[in-house]
């Protein structure tokens, strides 16, 4: 619009001396007419010059921040929540740089982007999962941090409490409801009495739903199973050893698990052993069924504490953690994998 403005101004000008010298004035009022239109000319220039300067302001308006975004490994949940902090700082129209790392499932890694992240300045730090809240908590006490897919943060070590963290570390809870999920198995086997909960034991995320889970096993009056693994390369192991011993598999929102899902459904599936998941992602991955949390929205909803905090200037150390309200999880059925079992998905309605 402003460039329009200018360019209709020197039209304007050069019209007024085309109109005076044609119509015989002298040569004292051509050079007057010319003296104005170049005048008028160089005034619309510099308000068109101030105003770009100012639009150009605008547009930088504050400063671009800088946020560190480490993720523990890459599978579909932590990916969602990811994705879904990112559209919600988009969503905002915040000016923001978003330095991106995976650590590989790697604790060393995560110490590693953790003190990069610090040394950097970052204006704030996006953690995803446990181990990688761990390692940016123990680096600053500085910079704000937001968690996601940490299910216990005060379990963790990573808050004073989860309704007042009392430190500089928020976020959101990807506790998941257990109890419910457990309360599939009967639906799966209704002969079910052994259940085996596959997890790693080196996440005190998965520790505390295994936990969970044992519980509510026992209350349906069936008996609980522990099946650990340390790392990926066990996956495979440790899922043979759970066929012909257990009835039903349970594995919680474990991100270990969780990335070596195809394996654990491939065993399983081949053994006609069902798997009840902690959630969609191990679901599209080959397990049978899960009622469980968008992490999408999760990530969503830490996105909109990060705005919360770097442009109201909301006080992180008071910041509750959040959590998605149970009436927002989802019954996802793998339909293949029900059709393998022999199971029909109508059995979850």
């Amino acid at each position: 619009m402003r460039k329009a403005n200018r360019l209709a101004a020197l039209a304007l000008a050069g019209l007024m001396t085309f109109s005076l010298t044609a119509c015989g004035g002298g040569a004292a009022e051509t050079e007057a007419a010319a003296e104005a239109a170049t005048e008028a000319t160089a005034a619309e220039a510099g308000d068109s010059t101030e105003a770009e300067a100012e639009a150009e302001a605008e547009s930088t308006d504050g400063k671009v921040y800088q946020i560190g975004v480490l993720q523990l490994v890459q599978h579909t949940a932590l990916d969602k929540a990811n994705e879904g902090f990112i559209a919600a700082l988009d969503d905002a129209g915040l000016a923001y740089e978003a330095d991106q790392q995976n650590a590989a499932n790697e604790q060393s890694t995560c110490q590693t982007v953790a003190e990069k992240f610090v040394n950097d300045g970052k204006d704030l730090i996006f953690a995803i999962a446990t181990p990688a809240a761990q390692a940016v908590a123990g680096a600053t006490s500085d910079i704000p941090i937001l968690l996601s897919a940490v299910t216990d943060p005060a379990a963790s070590g990573l808050v004073e409490s989860n309704e007042a963290p009392g430190v500089n570390v928020s976020g959101t809870s990807d506790l998941t409801p257990v109890a419910e999920q457990i309360q599939l198995i009967p639906k799966v086997n209704p002969e079910a009495k052994a259940v085996g909960i596959l997890y790693c034991s080196a996440e005190s995320n998965s520790v505390i739903q295994a936990e969970m889970a044992r519980e509510a096993i026992e209350a349906l009056g069936l008996e609980a199973k522990d099946y650990t693994v340390s790392s990926s390369n066990e996956i495979q192991t440790v899922v043979e050893s759970m066929v012909g011993n257990v009835d039903v598999i349970y594995a919680p929102t474990d991100n270990m698990i969780a990335a070596g899902m195809a394996t654990v459904s491939m065993i399983a599936n081949d053994n006609g052993l069902p798997t009840v998941v902690g959630e969609s992602g191990m679901v599209e991955a080959g397990g049978l069924v899960t009622y469980g949390i968008d992490y999408y929205q999760l990530g969503y909803m830490a996105g909109e504490q990060a705005v919360d905090i770097l442009v109201n200037g909301a006080d992180i150390t008071q910041m509750p953690i959040g959590y998605l309200d149970a009436s927002r999880c989802e019954l996802m059925v793998n339909e293949d994998t029900a059709a393998t079992l022999g199971i029909d998905p109508a059995v979850f309605e």
